[in-house]
């Protein structure tokens, strides 16, 4: 059967500051551009003026049915120098929250989405002894300033991409390439989230509010061998998945911190989450310590495995470790031509709606094509299709399908037929042989 039902699963949509609102010259990813470092050429200055024409996206949220949407907030906005705080970006991001809280649209507040305050990252980051200080008072105005408008907050994005692309492989700020560079900064993302999380419920519960939620967006993938019978290639896929992203799960959700990751001082074990967010796109095939991609299996534009049902075994994993609801803050695929987001989305969606695991929210990544890091605005995400030369916004059959399942509730067979039926994925082959695409690529 083409139908499902999401029982109970508020059905949202994610956006991240730096990628959307444009205007911002004070940021780690805008220096990176003004380095030469974007793809295309183009630059997080523009991006999708959402900065300006938020009013205008909010209402299209609104009449897609978009019952909840996870935003971020820029620190580089909001701390332009180091101490001086701007009460003009927070009054802005008030009336953002303030607009969402009347359009019945529940907020999820990202505290940090990979960019830094130019002066943050010029100091080293998450490398310098202080930034643990440093970011927990900036987390602390944000929450005193708009904790009254939201309950739910993602402290930090994605840790291990954040701390593997940029100090392992050099591909993001600040183009380190040095391991053990990235083992310091995952634990002290690691250690960051954890302090977040008890002065979030600390400063909210002095706000006389009790029903606060944090956690952090964690990027899970299936590591699979890419031979299953070769004996060093599921070494390499168990010790990649460790590395990667299940040392920090324990550190961050539990306070263990294990060898490799350095332990911070007075971090106790515990329980630091009040629901697993999970970011999933893929799966990759794993031979040495490079990422590849199975032959013939389908794939998006930047060459990404799908691979729906790797959504439902990255949640299990985590949620038997961890039990609490689950949120997928992100989900998503690069297609240019929308030409096969409908069966994406249908197949994740159809996948959680089968398992029996406790997702409670699914955020579809993303909104609106946007500033895509390194791609630019190459690499087209979102559910409404943005002219970047006039900011024109144009709801996609993506998007139509999207509201529909969320008016729904779930799909149906006509809905299946309607919008599913006859699309179909490329494949790597395909791919590879349009546009001489490379066999392997970076982890995320």
């Amino acid at each position: 059967m083409a139908s499902f039902h999401l029982r109970d699963i508020l059905l949202g949509v994610a956006s991240a500051a730096t990628q959307i609102e444009g205007g911002d010259t004070n940021n780690s990813w805008y220096d990176w551009y003004c380095q030469g470092k974007i793809k295309d050429g183009s630059s997080p200055l523009r991006a999708t003026d959402h900065i300006r024409l938020w009013p205008e996206d909010f209402d299209r949220m609104r009449d897609m049915g978009v019952r909840t949407y996870r935003m971020s907030v820029e620190w580089s906005r909001i701390e332009p120098e180091k101490g001086r705080f701007d009460d003009a970006a927070l009054e802005q991001y008030r009336a953002m929250l303030q607009r969402l809280n009347d359009l019945g649209i529940r907020p999820l507040l990202t505290l940090h989405h990979f960019t830094n305050p130019l002066w943050f990252e010029q100091m080293g980051a998450f490398e310098h002894p202080d930034s643990t200080s440093l970011f927990l008072r900036y987390a602390a105005t944000v929450v005193r300033a708009l904790g009254d408008l939201v309950s739910d907050f993602i402290t930090i994005n994605e840790p291990n991409v954040y701390a593997v692309q940029g100090y392992l492989y050099g591909l993001w700020p600040p183009g380190r390439k040095s391991l053990a560079a990235t083992l310091r900064v995952m634990a002290r993302l690691a250690e960051c989230h954890i302090r977040a999380y008890t002065l979030i419920h600390q400063v909210h519960k002095g706000m006389g509010r009790t029903d606060t939620q944090v956690g952090f967006a964690h990027h899970m993938r299936i590591f699979a061998p890419l031979n299953p019978k070769n004996p060093w290639h599921r070494i390499c896929a168990r010790g990649v998945s460790s590395l990667f992203q299940d040392l920090l799960a324990q550190a961050a959700l539990g306070g263990r911190f294990r060898f490799p990751l350095p332990k911070p001082k007075a971090i106790q074990s515990g329980a630091y989450y009040d629901f697993l967010g999970i970011n999933y796109y893929t799966r990759s095939s794993v031979r040495g310590f490079a990422d590849h991609v199975r032959p013939g299996v389908p794939v998006n534009d930047l060459g990404w495995e799908i691979w729906p049902e790797g959504l439902v075994a990255c949640a299990r994993s985590l949620y038997k470790a961890f039990p609490a609801p689950v949120y997928i803050t992100e989900n998503g695929t690069c297609d240019t031509e929308d030409a096969f987001r409908c069966r994406y989305i249908y197949e994740h969606l159809a996948a959680i709606a089968a398992s029996d695991l406790p997702v409670k929210r699914y955020y579809h990544w993303c909104f609106c094509d946007n500033f895509e890091w390194l791609e630019g605005e190459s690499a087209r995400f979102g559910l409404v299709h943005i002219d970047f030369a006039t900011q024109q916004r144009t709801i996609k059959r993506s998007g139509r399908f999207y509201a529909a399942l969320i008016g729904q509730n779930g799909c149906d067979d006509a809905l299946y037929e309607a919008f599913v039926a006859d699309q179909a994925y490329p494949t790597r082959a395909r791919l590879d042989a349009n546009r001489k695409a490379p066999g392997t690529e970076r982890i995320c």
